[in-house]
C-alpha cells in the first residue's frame, strides 16, 4: 500500500510541477511582451524558460526512462497556457495578450539526446540542456514575429492589475541588447545544463524517498 500511495504521490507531483510551471509562465511571460522593454526582457524570459523547461522535462523523462516525456512534459505545460490564454480572452482581452511559449520542439531536442545517446542520463544533461538553452529563444522569437505588435497591444489593453511604475511609457527596444536571441541562447545554454543536473539529482531523491 505504501509503495502504491509513493508512486501515486509522484505521478500527483509531476502534474503540479506542470501546472505550476504554467502558472509561473503566464506571470513572468505577461509583461515581458507587452511592455516597452518587451526585446531587453525577452533575454530574462528565455533563461527563465530554458531553466524551468529542463528541470521539469529531465526529471520526469529520467523518471520514467522513456525518451518522449519530456516533450509530453512540454505538452502538459503548453495546453494549460492555452486555458488560460482563453481565459482572458474570454474576458473580453484580445487573442495576443498571452503569447503561449514554444516548449515542444526544444523539450523533443532532449528526448532526441536522450533516446540517440541510448538513456544516458549525463549526455542529456549536457547535451540535452545545451540544445534546450539553445533553441528555445530561436523558437520563440519566430513566435513573437507572428504575432501582432506588443506595444500597440500594451498601451490599448493594460492589465488591470498592472502597477503604475510598469505602465508602459515609451518603447526602450534594444536599449541594452543588440540581439535578444542570441544573448538569450547564449546564457540560456550556459545556465540549463545545471538546472537540468538539479532535476536529475531531484529524480535520484524521489528514489530515495519511494524506497524508504
Amino acid at each position: 500500500l505504501m509503495v502504491w500511495l509513493r508512486r501515486t504521490t509522484h505521478y500527483l507531483f509531476i502534474v503540479v510541477v506542470a501546472v505550476n510551471s504554467t502558472l509561473l509562465t503566464i506571470n513572468a511571460g505577461d509583461y515581458i511582451f507587452y511592455t516597452d522593454w518587451a526585446w531587453t526582457s525577452f533575454v530574462v524570459f528565455s533563461i527563465s524558460q530554458s531553466t524551468m523547461l529542463a528541470v521539469g522535462a529531465i526529471y520526469y523523462m529520467l523518471f520514467t526512462g522513456v525518451p518522449g516525456t519530456a516533450t509530453y512534459y512540454a505538452t502538459i505545460m503548453t495546453i494549460y497556457t492555452w486555458v488560460a490564454k482563453g481565459a482572458w480572452f474570454a474576458l473580453g482581452y484580445p487573442y495576443d495578450f498571452i503569447v503561449v511559449p514554444v516548449w515542444i520542439p526544444s523539450a523533443m531536442l532532449l528526448d532526441l539526446t536522450y533516446w540517440a545517446t541510448r538513456r544516458n542520463k549525463h549526455a542529456a544533461i549536457i547535451i540535452g540542456g545545451t540544445l534546450v538553452g539553445l533553441s528555445l529563444p530561436l523558437f520563440n522569437m519566430v513566435n513573437l514575429l507572428l504575432i501582432r505588435d506588443p506595444l500597440e497591444v500594451a498601451f490599448k489593453y493594460p492589465r488591470p492589475t498592472l502597477p503604475s511604475y510598469m505602465t508602459p511609457i515609451e518603447p526602450q527596444v534594444g536599449k541594452f541588447y543588440n540581439s535578444p536571441v542570441a544573448l538569450g541562447a547564449g546564457a540560456g545554454a550556459v545556465l540549463t545544463v545545471p538546472i537540468a543536473a538539479l532535476g536529475a539529482k531531484l529524480n535520484t531523491w524521489t528514489y530515495r524517498w519511494m524506497a524508504a
